[in-house]
């Protein structure tokens, strides 16, 4: 069973809808034993980090997440769900997680594009990823794939060896990450088509070395 982990920020009835179409069974719950006893999680979200860290310390959950990760348990993030995985987040100047070491920034405010035009923020709309660091998760993705964004903060780990693709909007950043057994998107799989889905099917089968 994956439990997809209902902290009140948003979009978990798409990411249900998707897991169950490609197959497989999921639970969205904020039930600490039933997250414990899932076999896999999926962390998403949308909102600010604020709230969202609140939301999870007045739960419980920030340790079900944290004791998940340390179990070997495969986590996927999505959007929101990849930021709070960092330290700490210049939204709402907030210490996240610290599952994996580094920062979530804010996009520059005039931040352009490589032929001058000033972009808008939040990044919204498809845009493709350049992969990195080979990840099952990733197994199948194409060149010319485009995945689905919306958000105006972006994942900066420490270690660059945590940066699995990125993907530029005026500038380069870390669209997918991961350490150990967590993997996470910056962009939204559930909303991104067939390649989205192919992704949430590779991790729904994934298990870490």
């Amino acid at each position: 069973m994956i439990a997809i982990i209902n902290y009140d920020a948003g979009n978990l009835a798409s990411v249900a809808h998707a897991v169950s179409h490609i197959g497989f069974k999921c639970i969205v719950t904020s039930d600490l034993k039933e997250i414990a006893k899932a076999d896999r999680i999926i962390f998403p979200g949308v909102g600010a980090a604020g709230s969202a860290m609140e939301s999870l310390k007045r739960s419980g959950l920030h340790i079900a997440l944290k004791d998940a990760f340390a179990s070997g348990k495969p986590i996927l993030g999505i959007c929101l769900g990849t930021q709070i995985i960092m330290g700490h987040s210049q939204e709402n100047d907030v210490t996240c997680l610290g599952v994996v070491d580094g920062n979530v920034c804010a996009f520059p405010a005039d931040i352009r594009s490589k032929a001058g035009d000033r972009l808008k923020i939040p990044h919204m709309g498809w845009n493709r990823i350049s992969i990195k660091v080979k990840h099952p998760v990733l197994s199948g993705v194409r060149k010319e794939d485009e995945f689905y964004f919306v958000h105006g903060y972006y994942p900066d780990p420490n270690d660059s060896n945590h940066v699995i693709a990125t993907t530029d909007y005026g500038i380069c950043f870390a669209s997918v990450i991961g350490f150990k057994n967590i993997i996470a998107t910056q962009f939204h799989p559930e909303k991104s088509g067939k390649p989205g889905l192919f992704i949430l099917k590779n991790f729904c089968s994934w298990e870490p070395c």
